[in-house]
């Protein structure tokens, strides 16, 4: 962290104010609170306040069957909240030992790489509002709205997504979305690069974010930052590196990294990281060829909820329908760790399982909640405008900073 001047709180000399920094302020972008000391604009000192809107997802999590779970996960990140949904099936087919087909395998990447940039189209776009430029921000939200679109052929929603199901996906995707994801590709570098030149030698954006809240590779490994956050600081961890998930081994791209961990280094990092997964995506597309188009979900039929209309017409479909939904097919008595490379960092899920339909105990790994740890402390003697934008930069999202 940055070298400022020391202030005391019983200094006779300093005339210090209390600021209520949220949870209702719209530079906090969320419902969280930190209550600061300021002399004159700069911060002596600060205390971070969470759980405004706390919705004790890990114990609701206790009494829903596992396939009921995915719609709390939305509500984490909702930014990219794909990436959640995957992780926590991803994290129940480990317990029950699934082993998903390769196409639903590239399926999946391309769903949660779109919702890697859709986060990053957020987080970038916001820190260049609040800096002082909203053009940006415009550029960028045509094609969030393009993701969303393609979200919405595969599952019918945008926002909230519950995408997917536990073994794959719940329908095929169809033609339009494989032409809107291909447009996408095509026009989305194009506005890219214009959001690059518009910021990366803005000489008004390099000076309000450059060196500001810079933090070392050691600092940031003792809070247990991870994501681009952690990258920009010169650290490689990836989760998709690390411990590869859903065929991610096969994948080539680049994991960036930045200088010296300030607020310019982690803009950097994430324009970089939309550029890799386009790549990414491409690669999927190209491997999706040399698979049968009729798979998208693995042969589990124990624990697959079986189409509706097999359910109304075919005894065995509505035998396993019962089941599954009543829970009378046994799970294995252990405990499983899953983590994914979510937008903001590593999004993990630590299940504790008894053997029945519900988790005995769940809790999420939730980057946000890590990673804001540090502002208080990094905050210290900074001025209250750079707080601002170092609070943007950090992307905490409420709702996966509370759970």
């Amino acid at each position: 962290m940055q070298n400022h001047p020391v202030y005391t709180d019983n200094d006779p000399q300093n005339e210090l104010s209390t600021l209520n920094l949220g949870p209702t302020h719209p530079a906090t972008h969320g419902v969280f609170q930190n209550v600061l000391q300021l002399d004159g604009e700069r911060i002596v000192s600060g205390v971070s306040t969470i759980g405004y809107i706390h919705r004790a997802f890990e114990k609701i999590a206790e009494h829903r069957p596992f396939y009921q779970i995915t719609p709390l996960t939305d509500r984490l990140n909702y930014c990219s909240s794909p990436i959640n949904n995957m992780g926590w099936h991803m994290t129940v087919e480990k317990l029950l030992g699934i082993t998903t087909p390769k196409r639903v395998d590239y399926l999946r990447v391309i769903v949660m790489e779109l919702a890697r940039i859709s986060d990053h189209i957020i987080c970038n776009g916001v820190l260049g509002v609040d800096t002082g430029a909203f053009t940006g921000f415009l550029y960028m939200m045509e094609f969030r709205e393009a993701i969303y679109e393609i979200y919405e052929e595969v599952c019918g929603s945008r926002l909230t997504t519950n995408i997917g199901r536990i073994g794959g996906f719940e329908r095929n995707f169809n033609a339009i979305a494989f032409a809107k994801l291909r447009k996408f590709l095509k026009d989305f570098p194009k506005t890219l690069k214009e959001f690059e030149s518009l910021f990366n030698r803005n000489r008004i954006f390099v000076d309000r974010t450059k060196d500001v809240a810079a933090v070392t590779p050691e600092e940031a490994l003792s809070y247990s930052w991870t994501g681009p956050i952690l990258r920009a600081t010169g650290v490689d961890y990836d989760v998709r590196v690390m411990e590869p998930y859903s065929s991610y081994e096969e994948f080539e791209f680049e994991v960036p990294v930045g200088p010296n961990g300030d607020v310019y280094s982690r803009f950097l990092v994430r324009n970089e990281e939309m550029w890799q997964s386009m790549r990414i995506i491409e690669q999927a597309l190209t491997k999706l060829e040399k698979e049968p188009t009729d798979i998208f979900h693995a042969d589990v039929p124990e624990f697959y909820l079986p189409p509706k209309e097999d359910v109304y017409n075919n005894m065995e479909a509505l035998i396993y329908h019962f089941k599954i939904v009543m829970g009378e097919i046994p799970t294995p008595n252990t405990e499983v760790y899953h983590s994914v490379e979510g937008a903001n960092g590593e999004l993990g899920f630590y299940l504790v399982n008894d053997g029945g339909r519900s988790p005995y105990r769940l809790h999420f790994r939730r980057p946000s909640f890590i990673n804001y740890q540090m502002y208080a402390p990094m905050s210290r003697g900074m001025l209250l405008s750079d707080a601002i934008i170092n609070m943007s930069s950090l992307n905490v999202i409420a709702g996966e900073l509370d759970a």
